[in-house]
């Protein structure tokens, strides 16, 4: 756990809780659909299968800590990414930058110099994603203790 961990003022806290309650909320209600809709073709095979492959892209080492890091960073450079992400390994993190940027989750904007600069921003796409998951992180960073109450 990181320490220290980051307190905030009881309604921050409330907030935060109800938030992840209405997130968790909205996953059973689409849990629910998803199971009125089963069939013979889309059972829970089918179901597990695609979720296993959806959440495929996050499950690489390295892939949800650039996306991590460009979600609560925002824009960066390589050299800023490569120093944010301690322990990486500058062609790791180009791989990584490669295969984001194919699944859609980053753009690559180059700004044509001298010098020519080249920039990481998450894609529209990748923006959802993180804040899709920022309940779930939020959960989380409250049951490992990196976040308390005031």
């Amino acid at each position: 756990m990181p320490e220290p961990p980051m307190i905030l003022p009881h309604d921050d806290m409330k907030e935060v809780d109800s938030s992840i309650v209405t997130t968790e909320g909205m996953g059973a209600r689409i849990r629910q659909i998803f199971t009125e809709h089963q069939s013979e073709e889309h059972n829970l095979a089918w179901e597990v299968e695609a979720s296993v492959e959806a959440l495929d892209v996050f499950t690489s080492r390295w892939t949800i800590e650039i996306l991590a890091t460009l979600y609560i960073a925002g824009e960066r450079r390589f050299n800023e990414l490569r120093k944010l992400l301690v322990g990486i390994s500058s062609r790791t993190l180009s791989d990584k930058l490669r295969k984001c940027t194919e699944n859609g989750l980053i753009d690559r904007i180059v700004v044509d110099g001298p010098p020519i600069r080249v920039t990481y921003r998450l894609t529209d796409h990748g923006q959802t994603a993180g804040r899709l998951l920022g309940p779930l992180v939020a959960y989380m960073k409250l049951q490992k203790g990196s976040i308390q109450q005031k």
